[in-house]
């Protein structure tokens, strides 16, 4: 049983850190700037479901995914990189994603399946964490490690449906601010990943 405790306390650590909620927010608020309270909400929870039955899938089934298809982490990162790069360096130019369009409720959800959902929170760091964790796990551990991402993506929805009270608390100037430093530290994980899937693609 203890085993089982310690167990969990690092696959919740590994997730949080891996998918922080409070980190993430501005980024949420970025990308939904001058949308409705009712688009936020369901960008929202359209972004963390789909996030939370991308893992969970890979969770059950990551290897025959991933050899179904071909794909390697390699080329999972670079790809991921350069989409989260491509969103981080709109929000640092302060323009208007051209995934995200106000008037069309089709790209919203478009928006909230990606960047959102697939890479920013089931980004492969994300999915590699929850695939190591149930490495030669036991079914207990596999529920255990889906438990704890449902919590992870519950905490993940209450934090991006309370952005407008930490954009009152905090002020719209400090956000925008915050917008493009998280535009910027965007980019850079996005280049950080490429680098990462290109390293482990010729084994440097």
């Amino acid at each position: 049983m203890e085993n089982l405790y310690t167990y969990s306390l690092t696959v919740f650590m590994s997730f949080f850190a891996i998918m922080n909620p409070i980190a993430n927010t501005p980024i949420f608020i970025g990308l939904v700037k001058g949308e409705s309270k009712e688009n936020k909400k369901k960008v929202a929870r359209v972004a963390t479901i789909t996030a939370f039955f991308i893992v969970t899938s890979f969770v059950l089934a990551g290897k025959f995914i991933f050899e179904a298809f071909g794909l390697t982490i390699p080329a999972f990162k670079i790809t991921g990189g350069i989409l989260i790069f491509y969103v981080g360096f709109e929000m640092l130019m302060s323009q208007k994603s051209k995934i995200h369009d106000s008037s069309n409720s089709e790209a919203n959800m478009g928006m909230a399946i990606s960047p959102l959902a697939i890479p920013i929170l089931a980004g492969p760091g994300t999915i590699v964490t929850a695939m190591n964790s149930v490495t030669n796990a036991s079914f207990i551990q596999i529920g255990i490690v889906i438990a704890i991402f449902a919590l992870m993506i519950v905490l993940t929805y209450l934090a991006f449906i309370l952005s407008d009270v930490i954009v009152r608390k905090v002020g719209s100037n400090l956000i925008s601010v915050v917008g493009k430093l998280m535009g910027l530290i965007l980019a850079i994980i996005g280049t950080g990943m490429v680098t990462e899937g290109i390293k482990l693609s010729y084994n440097l």
